[in-house]
């Protein structure tokens, strides 16, 4: 008798096959891994001394603006990231 974590895994092995990556393709992935993990690093060590500042000026309007920021550009960078890696898996060698 299987368990229902196997049933499901067959039911998404049918709807969708596991990929096989290429070693190059596993490595161009762990790049991008690698350049957005930096560039997201980046941009929070930058904003949160600005939000740092800010909160000690007292000035909580700007805190609140730089933390959406922060935010919203962690997010752009982890939709592109996703997209180059999505276009690495599909890419064909």
């Amino acid at each position: 008798m299987k368990s229902a974590y196997e049933l499901a895994m067959e039911r998404l092995s049918k709807t969708e096959p596991s990929v096989k990556l290429t070693a190059e393709q596993k490595k161009t992935i762990a790049e991008i891994d690698s350049v957005y993990s930096a560039r997201i690093a980046e941009r929070e060590i930058f904003l949160k001394g600005e939000i740092d500042k800010s909160a000690m000026k007292g000035d909580f309007e700007a805190v609140e603006q730089l933390q959406r920021q922060l935010a919203s550009e962690r997010k752009k960078l982890q939709i592109e990231k996703e997209e180059k890696k999505d276009r690495a898996r599909n890419a064909r060698h």
